[in-house]
């Protein structure tokens, strides 16, 4: 599963993969697992205008990760996500999952 995580802030983030144990995905879809840590923020201003895209870690095995959704989505069965990747964006405090479709 590929679990990738904009909110580069996150002591688990590490060039835009989650290194969380687990996940629990929220009723609201926000991320429980995000904890703030003491990276500075990454300036994603200066790919706009090359041809050098950012640098990612390599995906995870679905099987190294736990997903946990409370969510009310078309990828929650019976309280695990069961989606072929997750995106988490950085638009506020905490990442919401952006890969959430309602039921």
């Amino acid at each position: 599963m590929d679990i990738r995580c904009r909110k580069t802030s996150c002591r688990y983030n590490d060039k835009y993969t989650c290194k969380a144990k687990e996940i629990q995905v929220r009723q609201n879809a926000e991320c429980g697992k995000y904890e703030k840590g003491n990276k500075p923020p990454v300036d994603k201003t200066k790919w706009i205008f090359t041809d050098t895209p950012p640098e990612y870690a390599p995906q995870r095995d679905s099987a190294t990760i736990e997903i946990g959704c409370n969510a009310h989505c078309l990828f929650n069965q019976d309280g695990k996500c069961v989606a072929n990747g997750i995106t988490l964006n950085d638009l506020k405090e905490k990442p919401f999952c952006v890969t959430f479709l309602k039921k």
